[in-house]
């Protein structure tokens, strides 16, 4: 779509929280995906038009608009039915597009690994299923007949059906082993404690990994920069090693297709220890995105994982009222700007109190043959004492608590709290 035009339209529904600028996020998305926008339209209604999603004035309203623009395209905040875009398109005589089309497309743009490519593909032809009439311009010109008498459109019709729903099949076989060879490795990874940035998109989070870790990830002020899960070593102070991820950005809607499709990615997420979740506080918008990043959080499972919020780009922020704001809305939040620096300090002691939590004190006693389990003991925690009585040894340590399903598997190992303890394990 590079170099087009565009008239963005939206029609706000009862249900969508309000907005000081409504269409401030699809001229974003319009803008990273190469579109020039030349005008606005809104529309309040109760339930959308089955016809044209826009009320018949409306319609008309923007058949001018376009027509003075002399835009190339008209872009929805809302997804639309096939039968919708193709009666838009009929009245309008440019190009109508969705918001869910929009996102693929940049998304189809920005895929550079084989696995973002695959994931986009399916989520493509997922949502491209139900319109397959509108992709074949020679359906218009098929011939007319009863039963039995079939167009050679139709027919063509039903042959690219068979092949997309067969290359749906494929798509997901092949990220469904995808999917499980991430599993396997982020589970191999679990000796190290692990951190994952969630959050909006275009909210600072390649920036924040870049800071904290000292890598070079790609960074860019524009939706969706980037679509892979980078991990990189964070040598967290006063704490040791930890693992840091960056992960695909989140929007307001963002389709289910996209969702389901980048699971393989979002592993580093579903996996973590705890979640970092950073937001744009320059952003007006910024109370819209964190609550548009939590309703993802919950689709993909992990609303209820550890988190801390993370304030960023504070130093864009104009007035000291709007952060202070803020942290009466958020007081356990974290401020900070991770291109200058600032709050950084205070992110990582709050990191490293966070995942303090995940921690047991206990004593470990097993036979003074097992070197393995003692080695294990010493490598993932931080032992304390060791004391030895006949051919036993009881080791006093502290290690994070997923270990412990592990230790206690052998019959010959009890663990206990140490003190005043909450760990049962049997």
């Amino acid at each position: 779509m590079a170099s087009e035009t565009a008239i963005l339209v939206g029609v706000i529904l009862p249900e969508r929280p309000p907005e000081v600028e409504p269409l401030a996020e699809l001229e974003g998305l319009a803008e990273t995906a190469g579109v020039k926008v030349r005008g606005h339209l809104t529309q309040r209604r109760e339930r959308p038009e089955s016809a044209t999603y826009l009320g018949k004035g409306k319609v008309e309203e923007l058949r001018l608009l376009v027509e003075k623009a002399g835009a190339d395209v008209v872009v929805f905040d809302n997804d639309l039915g096939a039968a919708q875009v193709r009666n838009l398109e009929k009245t309008l005589d440019v190009k109508v597009l969705d918001r869910t089309e929009l996102i693929l497309d940049i998304f189809a743009h920005r895929a550079q690994t084989y696995q973002a490519r695959l994931a986009v593909e399916l989520a493509q032809l997922e949502y491209a299923m139900p319109r397959l009439k509108r992709m074949w311009t020679h359906l218009s010109r098929q011939a007319q007949g009863g039963v039995g008498l079939r167009g050679p459109g139709e027919q063509q019709l039903e042959v690219d059906r068979r092949l997309a729903l067969r290359r749906i099949r494929d798509l997901k076989d092949e990220l469904g082993a995808i999917q499980r060879r991430k599993e396997r490795e982020v589970a191999g990874r679990r000796e190290r404690m692990t951190v994952s940035l969630v959050g909006y998109t275009n909210a600072g989070k390649s920036t924040l990994l870049n800071t904290l870790t000292g890598a070079d990830v790609f960074v860019e002020d524009a939706l969706f920069a980037t679509l892979d899960t980078r991990t990189r070593r964070w040598q967290l102070p006063g704490w040791g090693p930890v693992l840091l991820s960056d992960t695909v950005g989140f929007i307001r809607d963002l389709p289910h297709h996209l969702i389901e499709s980048f699971k393989a990615t979002l592993e580093e997420a579903r996996q973590a220890d705890l979640l970092l979740h950073v937001a744009d506080a320059s952003n007006p918008a910024v109370l819209d995105q964190i609550a548009a990043a939590y309703r993802v959080l919950d689709e993909i499972g992990i609303r209820e994982k550890d988190s801390l919020l993370v304030l960023n780009k504070i130093d864009a922020l104009g007035e000291r009222a709007r952060l202070d704001a803020l942290r009466n809305r958020y007081p356990n939040a974290i401020a900070i700007s991770a291109r200058t620096g600032r709050g950084l300090p205070e992110l990582a002691s709050a990191v490293s109190d966070a995942l303090s939590r995940g921690f047991v004190d206990v004593d470990v006693e097993m036979g003074v043959e097992n070197g393995r389990l003692m080695a294990y003991l010493a490598a993932r925690g931080e032992v304390f004492s060791t004391l030895y009585h006949d051919s036993r040894v009881t080791i006093h340590c502290r290690l994070p608590q997923k270990h412990l399903g592990a230790i206690a598997r052998d019959a010959n190992v009890v663990v206990r709290p140490h003190v005043n303890g909450e760990v049962v394990v049997k």
